[in-house]
């Protein structure tokens, strides 16, 4: 008899006990990381050839109290460790665990590794070498508090790696964890589909289930074979029953498994690795959208299971949250009556689905917990019975039935069916109607939805009567709805304000999640429209830094302007919302003079100004993208004339310039330090030295608008005066409607250079 550790994943440790007694196994216990018992040799064979859910498979060979590290070194000394393996085989040693002696797994497994090495010395005057990755033999050592077990390891490789896996894709599931959310989402050998497969090892491991395929079959090499005391023949035994009994089992199979994705790519891997574990036969692929996956005509049940991708995978949170919302709509209406189980890294996205989970079960992906939920789609009502009790008039009006699924996990509802019935006027029609009948749904975020609905009726008319297709429709009026919304024509794009760290990062993302379901539904938008960032406290011109490459160029009109704007490749679009009237202000004065445009980002106060009659316009900027971006923006206007882009720091520009100009305007950032500036720049420290130099260019009469955003910003008025100007704060007038409630958004003056 031995004792035996199995170590498995998080999560899994239940499966693992259960599995083992299923082998007959007796005497299981589970203890932290796995399931220890006491057997045979031949059982702890079984285990590595059977079970699905063991990482690895560790027979004990000591254990001794250890207080500091010459008690592990000496504990290790007494093992016969050439009774497990040659001289002239490798070896390596995992560690795990620490006291307070010994607080580093290196520092462990190096012990270790001396005492071997020593005890081969002084019997045989050689020494084994030590390989890592591909050794002969494999040891692991497990330190907890005072207590040191020392362990052989007889799968050698971790037992997730089944052999049938040579490419997995990105971010793939472990073959053990997939086996564990195949076993916790009850299925019981009905029709199995997964509808974003990836390198199919969900189905895959459910078709190995179902023809009860021992997954050590598929491997070619265990640990134990480089083991002096391994028993060959007890292993070959065990190894050729299991072979025979999966070929004759995959004959007498009736289970029927789909598997799709959207990449060509990864179906041909998936069916390759279908082919290796001996499944294909049972396997239909193809190349679809998860979308648009339908179930077999043929089928009116069946199990749907899947691992969506989330995050980076997609390319953000924002496409994460559509797909989400977008599988639970359509797996709602073609996959009726059957049942789903969908295992997420985040639980609050399972809830983008709209349905009402029935078992959840945490797991751990490596570190990173996640969590499986069950679901039963609730079978389509008998729509046709409803029509025929409805058809039974004498006096017939026509009333529309809708089914509208409003739960507690479905806030903003779904259609199941709409069709028009002749509706009698007698009661019990009546009462057919009102049942399937629910056109108000409820929402989480009541109090949001009440305010951006209240902002939209006061915004929505000014806009359109102004001539305005960009505008702020809500700005963290809710402090604990902490976003900005900006309407962009027919696009909406919501910013979340990065919150602070004393605040519970779940409730954070359980409020956006409602934020963005409620905007959704309120505004009727279409998966494209809505677009999802996240704003830190900016430094500098942090809001110029690129974010993605969707290139989703869109002109609107502000005013008598056709600006270019990208919603999705940087934080800011290419449009500053607030400026709006200082922009037509400037093309107001603009007329007939010459005006300068510093720190003029996209250059749309340069294109108002030139719409407005300039004689000509000149715009500076550090960024190269940002001028060609301007450049843009005047010939979607079709302007022409004298008209000017220059590629410098504006500060040292200034230094060297000979032109002079009529009106100037400058709205400098916060803070930069940008490796193009020849210094840092601060704009209440530096601000006095800006207008010195801008003052030189400006003629008698001139203008300048000074404007920047720095909360607590002090204009230098009397040095500002010294330098011959008339100074009128105009800070109020240049805050737009859809700002009023954020007055503190900038700061804004009048300077007019006196004779």
């Amino acid at each position: 008899m031995f004792s035996y550790f199995i170590p498995t994943a998080k999560g899994l440790a239940p499966l693992l006990e259960v599995e083992l007694k299923d082998l007959g196994i007796e005497n299981t216990k589970q203890i932290a990381g796995g399931v220890s018992f006491d057997g045979s040799l031949e059982q702890g064979y079984q285990v590595c050839l059977w079970s699905r859910f063991a990482s690895r498979v560790l027979l004990k060979l000591s254990e001794f109290k250890v207080i500091d590290p010459m008690d592990l070194y000496l504990g290790c000394s007494n093992i016969p460790w050439e009774s497990h393996f040659d001289v002239d085989k490798t070896f390596s040693i995992d560690f795990s665990g620490s006291n307070d002696e010994i607080r580093n797994t290196q520092f462990g497994a190096l012990k270790i590794k001396d005492a071997i090495v020593d005890r081969f010395r002084k019997k045989f005057d050689q020494r084994p070498n030590v390989e890592k990755r591909d050794a002969d033999i494999r040891f692991n050592g497990r330190l907890f508090k005072d207590k040191a077990s020392i362990y052989l390891d007889l799968s050698g490789s971790p037992l997730h790696l089944r052999g049938y896996r040579t490419i997995a894709g990105e971010a793939p599931l472990r073959e053990t964890l997939a086996a564990g959310i195949i076993k916790r989402s009850g299925w019981k050998g009905e029709a199995l589909l997964d509808p974003m497969c990836g390198s199919g090892t969900l189905v895959i491991e459910a078709a190995m289930m179902s023809l009860n395929i021992a997954p050590g079959t598929l491997r070619d090499k265990f640990g134990f074979e480089q083991w002096k005391k391994h028993d060959a023949e007890t292993w070959r035994t065990l190894k050729t029953s299991a072979q025979v009994y999966s070929k004759r089992a995959v004959n007498d199979c009736d289970a029927r498994f789909y598997a799709s994705d959207l990449s060509k790519d990864m179906i041909s891997i998936a069916r390759q690795n279908a082919q290796r574990a001996g499944v294909a036969e049972l396997i239909e692929f193809s190349v679809q959208d998860a979308k648009k996956v339908m179930p077999p005509e043929e089928l009116t049940t069946g199990m749907v299971i899947s691992n969506p991708p989330y995050g980076e995978r997609l390319g953000g949170f924002s496409d994460t949250i559509t797909l989400y919302t977008e599988l639970g709509h359509h797996f709602k209406d073609a996959f009726a009556g059957w049942n789903l189980s969908m295992f997420a890294m985040d639980t609050e996205l399972l809830s983008c689905l709209g349905m009402r989970a029935g078992r959840s079960y945490k797991f751990f992906n490596g570190p990173i917990e996640c969590v499986l939920k069950n679901y039963r789609i609730s079978p389509k009502r008998n729509v046709e019975a409803i029509a025929d009790v409805a058809a039974t008039t004498k006096a017939p009006k026509k009333a529309e039935v809708v089914y509208k699924e409003s739960t507690e996990d479905n806030p903003w509802g779904t259609i199941s069916a709409a069709q028009e019935f002749p509706m009698a006027e007698e009661s019990e029609s009546e009462l057919v109607f009102k049942e399937v009948k629910q056109i108000k749904p409820a929402i989480y975020a009541e109090d949001f939805a009440n305010r951006l609905l209240k902002n939209m009726k006061r915004l929505d008319k000014w806009a359109k009567r102004e001539g305005i297709q960009c505008y702020r429709l809500y700005d963290a009026d809710l402090p604990e709805y902490n976003v900005a919304i900006d309407r962009y024509n027919e696009y909406l794009i919501i910013q979340e304000y990065r919150a602070p760290k004393e605040i519970d990062a779940q409730k954070v993302r359980r409020r956006f999640l409602d934020i963005v379901s409620t905007t959704r539904y309120l505004l009727d938008l279409t998966d494209d429209q809505l677009i999802i960032k996240v704003r830190e406290r900016q430094k500098g011109r942090q809001q110029y830094e690129k974010l993605d490459s969707k290139k989703q160029r869109l002109v609107v009109q502000e005013g008598p302007a056709k600006i270019i704007v990208n919603l999705q490749d940087y934080l800011d679009t290419g449009l500053f919302l607030d400026h709006r009237p200082t922009r037509l202000r400037l093309g107001k004065m603009a007329a007939g003079k010459d005006f300068l445009n510093l720190f003029c980002y996209t250059a749309t106060a340069s294109v108002h100004a030139a719409l407005g009659g300039a004689k000509s316009t000149t715009s500076v900027d550090m960024s190269n993208t940002y001028l060609n971006w301007g450049q843009e923006n005047f010939l979607e206007n079709g302007i022409k004339g004298k008209h000017e882009f220059i590629q410098q720091d504006c500060i040292k520009w200034l230094q060297h310039a000979h032109e002079m100009y009529d009106l100037i305007f400058i709205d400098p950032p916060t803070f930069s330090n940008s490796k193009r500036m020849s210094d840092v720049f601060d704009v209440q420290d530096d601000h006095v030295a800006l207008l010195t130099a801008a003052s030189e260019r400006v003629n008698s009469q001139g203008e300048i608008i000074f404007s920047n955003n720095k909360r607590g910003f002090k204009l230098d008025i009397e040095a500002i005066k010294a330098l011959g100007f008339y100074v009128k704060d105009i800070s109020k007038a240049s805050i737009p409607e859809d700002f009023k409630g954020n007055d503190k958004i900038h700061q804004c003056w009048l300077l007019t250079k006196r004779d």
